[in-house]
């Protein structure tokens, strides 16, 4: 596969530096290029596409206007960074982007110093860039800029009102962008949404206070003049329109919307906003996926397509053998038939009716299955409060994502002993997205707790089954449930439910010297590596324990008094994880063994696929054979 090639203006780009040397009226040309790269290289190597199609003038503009990398710029989540590092010395590293060994889907600090702060979970932009802009404050740094740029889905999470209600009386200089276009990876939902179209489509006031603002700005006194109207904008606001109310109320200086596209224009504006003082929020209007026609009309699919064609648009076909469903899938249909059977099952996401495949009971069961926004903590809480009525609620939060409604785990849920199911999608090495994504350390921080049950499924059917017993009614208590990313193991795997006792393992094979235990989907890397191992004649036991808690004590006896040699394996932190457990059991129960624990070692895994970063951790097929080899 050949590298994109830059076109003649891009080309000459290393560093922002380079594109301050451009004259204004190139800036769209350049636009197009930047474009076309982006397009050229994720159509052949893959990644996140729509995002960063959208923000191409919003990066250029802003490269070209502040001082980077003296000046801050923090993206929020990151999808939208590649035109950034494109810009910003990494255009000839940029086709290895997301690739094992190569540069970073998402803004890092040690890649690049025009990197200011690590992301890849949303939010965070206005509190970093907020607490940049008061250490500048405290250093009397007054020439610094410190610039925050925020999706309206990124918009809807606590922590960014929580940062501009600080914000507002900070007494700093920082500019937040309001990147406004309507979607994250699903179309936006919420009151939020809402209000933004109304700002958007109420230009009276917005129109009027630039009209009067650029009149008075060329009259002399203009500055005077100027300081005036921002004294009496306030109650004008009131009568006039209700545009910016929430941001104005907040203490933010309000200006837009502007057109995000108009990268002249994002240039004046920037350049006007520089010498202005205080903490401004600039509304820009854009469309994910801009200036590729497919991408604009169908922005879900397009937020990460996977390759395809630049030309057609025609997506790479996968292969026409039949292959097992994806584990989200299996969510996602199941929930529909307990729905059906159970009429208090009821379905939450945070942005992901997509990613969690939440989407078909949301189509089927709009009134029993809820987007409420980039919201972990709000949709663990909510559905602590719907189990009080007596509801099922099955909250679907990827792993990684689940961090950060960790308080709302213990202290709503938990606590409380409300039976919320919460499914955590993701878990384990989830690949090319890297450390900010993978669900390494779920089965750790959920088994420390105390009530909820913590479970994870070998396979498709061990999934429904989970699923089915955990909102049976006499199953009173908090069900963690986690699985992977990606494909199962079953083609024939939509079976009658049936109800797992909780706490039960199950023993998979039967065995000598080597007793191997599982937990989740890691369990078929074992069955396979078997397969090896018994042509050469070595058979050892095999164990699915399929709950970290409460373990399967009876099982464990049973293991412990027949073997001297155990091997853990678990697609997670070792430290404090599923191998952990065993070993404090066996502790406890004054049992002696050799106990090799396999997962996920103490630092964080960077980017890959998935197999190469198993077979970096050392717990892929051939790490089983190895390791079982080396204990027999």
């Amino acid at each position: 596969m050949s590298k994109a090639q830059a076109g003649p203006l891009l080309s000459k780009i290393i560093f922002p530096a380079d594109l301050r040397k451009l004259r204004k009226d190139q800036l769209p040309k350049l636009c197009d290029e930047l474009r076309k790269f982006i397009v050229d290289t994720v159509s052949v190597y893959g990644g996140h596409f729509g995002a960063s199609m959208g923000v191409v003038e919003l990066t250029v503009a802003l490269h070209y206007v502040f001082d980077t990398p003296n000046d801050q710029l923090i993206w929020d989540v990151g999808h939208q960074a590649y035109g950034h590092k494109i810009l910003t010395g990494r255009r000839e590293q940029f086709h290895t982007n997301r690739k094992y060994k190569g540069i970073s889907g998402f803004p890092k600090r040690d890649e690049s110093e025009y990197d200011t702060f690590g992301v890849g979970h949303s939010s965070t932009s206005i509190s970093a860039a907020l607490g940049m802009a008061m250490a500048s404050k405290y250093k009397k740094d007054k020439k610094k800029q410190h610039i925050a740029v925020i999706g309206d889905g990124a918009m809807t999470a606590g922590m960014a009102f929580e940062a501009m209600n600080h914000a507002g009386v900070s007494g700093t200089n920082m500019l937040i962008v309001l990147n406004d276009n309507c979607m994250s990876i699903d179309p936006n939902v919420g009151a939020l949404k809402e209000y933004l179209i109304d700002v958007t489509t109420s230009a009276t006031y917005n129109k009027f206070r630039t009209d009067v603002w650029n009149a008075l700005g060329n009259l002399p006194g203009g500055s005077a003049s100027r300081h005036l109207l921002s004294k009496v904008e306030a109650s004008l606001k009131g009568v006039i329109a209700k545009s910016s109310n929430i941001f104005e109320a907040l203490q933010l200086r309000y200006f837009g919307p502007v057109d995000g596209h108009n990268v002249l224009r994002l240039v004046e504006v920037f350049s006007e906003l520089k010498n202005i003082d205080g903490v401004k929020i600039l509304h820009a209007l854009t469309t994910k996926g801009k200036g590729y026609d497919l991408a604009e009309k169908d922005q879900t699919l397009w937020h990460a397509p996977g390759l395809f064609n630049s030309e057609t648009g025609e997506l790479k076909k996968k292969s026409d053998v039949p292959s097992p469903p994806k584990y989200q899938d299996v969510f996602g249909w199941t929930m529909i038939e307990l729905a059906k059977q159970n009429p208090k099952v009821m379905g939450i996401t945070p942005a992901m009716p997509s990613g969690s495949s939440l989407k078909y009971m949301m189509k089927e069961m709009p009134d029993r299955a809820f987007d409420v926004g980039i919201a972990e903590q709000h949709a663990v809480t909510f559905s602590a409060g719907l189990a009080t009525q007596g509801m099922r609620p099955f909250c679907n939060i990827y792993s990684s994502f689940m961090q950060r409604a960790y308080d709302q785990v213990i202290h709503d849920v938990a606590l409380q002993n409300l039976p919320v199911v919460l499914c955590m999608d993701r878990g384990g090495l989830v690949g090319d997205d890297g450390a900010t994504h993978h669900g390494a350390y779920d089965l750790a921080y959920m088994r420390c707790i105390p009530n909820l049950i913590v479970s994870a499924p070998m396979n498709e059917i061990e999934l429904r089954n989970l699923m089915y017993t955990a909102q049976l009614e006499k199953n009173k208590l908090p069900f963690c449930i986690r699985y992977p990313r990606g494909e199962g193991v079953m083609l024939d795997w939509k079976k009658t439910f049936a109800e797992i006792e909780i706490g039960t393992g199950r023993k998979i094979c039967d065995g000598e010297n080597v007793a191997v235990l599982s937990i989740g989907h890691v369990g078929n890397f074992v069955t396979e590596a078997f397969k090896t191992l018994n042509a050469e004649n070595i058979f050892p036991a095999h164990y699915d324990m399929r709950f970290v808690k409460p373990l399967d004590e009876k099982l464990l006896h049973e293991i412990f008094s027949k073997f001297k040699k155990v091997i853990t394996i678990e697609d997670g932190t070792i430290v404090g994880g599923f191998g952990s457990a065993v070993l404090e059991w066996m502790s406890e129960n004054n049992f002696v063994a050799q106990v090799k624990r396999l997962g996920i070692p103490d630092h964080f895994i960077e980017h890959g696929t998935p197999k190469e970063l198993q077979q970096e951790c050392g717990f892929y097929v051939d790490d089983v054979v190895k390791v079982v080899k080396g204990m027999n």
